[in-house]
């Protein structure tokens, strides 16, 4: 499967739906694209029709390759038998792939086994493969054997491709109605009004999403926010509250269930348990992705550490030449902890930062900005003093982690390609201390970092009673589980659970997420007893040089990229390190591969030289001639007269008394040895 949670799809639609768009949409990310043209090139006097292929030709961008099969219609099922798992193939269309079945030409021809062969080719192929087809069974039916004929086979042709295809959609003018899954991958939304149309304008970027306010209510969730995606180019609406506390339950078979696994549900909703089996990024675009940069024309030893990012992103999005990542959210969880944990901060400050980010001020707004990334302010329920009492109750643990995977949904359904985790919460570093004292045995003196105020000046009073709670924290709860709900409860609280609730539903819906502070951390310590392929969905901007950051990295098996230790909050290092990984993607995207160095030429002599020995002897062949000496000295005398042969021994036995034969020399018991002449070598 694809990021999008198919790897081939069928575009149905009418004449003139835009179902052509619609398919060239899909692909539109794709670095390459074959162009598989099935259609033949009709009357050369039908200028109609030759403007309309024509229409089709200029729409596509320079960087497609096109193919025809129209001299034979069964060469389709082998462009797709043969494609690669990193081709990406936009079919169009079928019903012209039929006609030509049904020429004259190609009969008598075997049309249901040249249509299985194709299905069959479908399922087998591990290629990202758009088809079009015209859906003519709306139709009334034909008056002529020949029309007859033509919608029987092309309703055939559907019904098997459909069948084969991963996802079937139906543009009804210009409008894009899923089939087959019922819910929509997220890469798309509506079919752009004109070919390339809001291409430029993606979803989120730039822009502010509304905040999202926590309610108690988690099992409840708003309509999918069709309303803040792109159309014509305009800009992102700011997206629906998440939850709301008057909408009714979720029902059994949730559109926001991820169409790329069955997850169990009940009658309030998705249950997440331990064990939940989600998805893997591809295992094998990665380690291509890395090959292909060893062949890339670039000076030097290439990317460096940054080759990491090439790779994840790769196999984050199934191909081994990965996209820069062009929509991308910040999720900003504002949850305080009392008590404790939050010695040394200034009351009232979290909030005010939170607000800060909702009218677009503060450091992490002005990041996202500059980064073209959406910011959205999620505030999560506060959590009780840890060393006297649990953070939370299990029922709110529970609510919270359906909220954070609803926010992921959230910005699936948006079609963000990129999750940046942010916090603000007073006592975050405490709670994400206890958190990792419970699940890697952690000192928390050795993990909760230093406490500065806000003049700059370190308060060490203030870190000790931090140090206390999490030592009473770790006290209460000795005999506790230490189960992930357990974990969260008694000493995550509202953020930490939350954000552990994103990483999961991030990784349902292959949402790769950007990490570089302890709240992300430790949700993804919590998150790896609950579905351990959170982790490998997750990259680590940078540790800013926390101690917690550094030690959950290294459980985790995340390397940080960079060093930047910024102390602006926790967001603000992978927010500033966003746009040289995206210039890195763009880079290993587009630079060219290293050209071949020049091989010899016909008569082995190199491009330029004439003969080995420099000179052309002007018989046509080359001189392959030892170069006479430069300077003064004895020149080797050719060797004259019989052809030397290997000595023969003087006595008895198999070389002679005190005889022995070498490759250089022949010795004898009074002889030295004497170099061979002509360089001959005994057997």
């Amino acid at each position: 499967m694809s990021v999008d949670g198919w790897n081939t799809v069928l575009v149905l639609g009418g004449i003139r739906s835009g179902k052509s768009e619609f398919a060239e949409s899909l692909v539109a990310d794709a670095p390459t694209v074959r162009y598989v043209a099935t259609s033949a090139s009709g009357d050369p006097e039908d200028a109609e029709w030759a403007a309309r292929l024509e229409a089709h030709r200029s729409r596509r961008p320079g960087s497609w390759t096109t193919e025809e099969t129209a001299d034979d219609p069964r060469r389709l099922a082998d462009v797709v038998s043969s494609a690669g798992p990193n081709d990406t193939l936009l079919v169009d269309d079928l019903g012209g792939w039929v006609t030509v079945l049904l020429d004259p030409a190609h009969q008598p021809a075997d049309d249901t086994a040249t249509i299985a062969e194709l299905a069959a080719a479908l399922r087998d192929c591990p290629a990202r493969v758009v088809l079009v087809s015209p859906e003519v069974g709306l139709s009334l039916v034909p008056t002529t054997p020949l029309g007859r004929a033509f919608t029987d086979a092309l309703g055939a042709a559907n019904r098997a491709v459909a069948d084969a295809c991963d996802a079937v959609v139906l543009v009804v003018a210009g409008q894009a109605c899923w089939l087959k899954p019922s819910a929509a991958p997220r890469a798309t939304a509506t079919v752009p009004a004109q070919a390339g149309q809001g291409q430029g304008a993606q979803a989120g970027q730039g822009t502010q999403a509304a905040p999202v306010t926590w309610t108690g209510d988690a099992s409840a969730r708003s309509e999918p926010a069709a309303a803040a995606r792109p159309n014509d180019g305009e800009r992102e609406a700011p997206l629906p509250d998440v939850l709301t506390p008057t909408a009714p339950p979720e029902p059994v078979g949730a559109p926001w269930s991820a169409p790329t696994m069955a997850l169990p549900v009940v009658a309030t909703g998705l249950v997440i348990q331990a064990g939940m089996e989600l998805p893997m990024p591809d295992e094998y675009a990665g380690p291509q992705a890395t090959e292909r940069l060893a062949t890339l024309d670039v000076p030097g030893a290439g990317l460096g550490v940054l080759e990491r990012v090439v790779g994840f992103a790769a196999a984050t999005q199934g191909t081994a030449t990965p996209a820069p990542w062009g929509t991308v959210r910040v999720l900003l969880l504002h949850g305080d902890h009392a008590g404790g944990a939050a010695a040394g901060s200034v009351p009232g400050e979290s909030a005010r930062r939170a607000a800060q980010a909702r009218a677009g001020q503060g450091v992490l707004a002005r990041l996202a900005a500059e980064s073209g990334a959406s910011l959205q302010v999620v505030d999560a329920p506060a959590a009780e003093p840890m060393e006297g009492v649990a953070a939370l109750d299990h029922e709110t643990v529970e609510k919270a982690l359906r909220y954070g995977w609803r926010l992921a949904e959230e910005a699936a359904d948006a079609g963000v390609q990129l999750l940046v985790l942010a916090s603000c919460g007073a006592g975050a570093d405490a709670a994400a201390a206890a958190v990792l004292a419970a699940t890697a045995g952690a000192e928390p003196p050795a993990v909760l970092g230093r406490v500065v105020t806000a003049n700059g000046e370190i308060d060490d009073a203030a870190w000790m009673r931090r140090c206390a709670a999490v030592r009473d924290a770790m006290h209460r709860t000795r005999r506790s589980p230490r189960n992930a709900k357990d974990v969260l409860a008694e000493l995550g609280g509202g953020d930490i659970t939350v954000a552990t609730g994103v990483l999961l539903g991030a990784t349902a819906r292959r949402v790769p997420v950007l990490l570089d502070g302890p709240v992300g951390l430790a949700a993804g310590m919590v998150s790896r007893d609950l579905a351990g392929q959170a982790r490998h969905w997750c990259l680590l901007a940078d540790c800013g040089g926390h101690p917690a950051v550094r030690l959950a990295a290294d459980v985790l098996g995340l390397t940080p990229l960079l060093d930047l230790r910024l102390d602006l909050g926790e967001g603000a290092n992978a927010l500033a390190a966003l746009p040289l990984l995206r210039s890195v993607l763009s880079l290993a995207a587009a630079l060219p591969t290293r050209p071949e160095p020049a091989r010899p030429g016909p008569g082995g002599e190199e491009p330029g030289r004439e003969g080995v020995g420099g000179e052309d002897p002007g018989d046509g062949e080359p001189d392959f001639r030892e170069p006479e000496p430069a300077g003064p000295g004895p020149a080797t005398p050719e060797p004259t007269g019989p052809e030397p042969t290997e000595p023969q021994p003087a006595g008895p036995g198999p070389d002679g008394p005190g005889m022995a034969t070498t490759g250089t020399a022949t010795t004898g018991p009074d002889q030295p040895a004497q170099p061979d002449p002509a360089g001959w070598r005994a057997g």
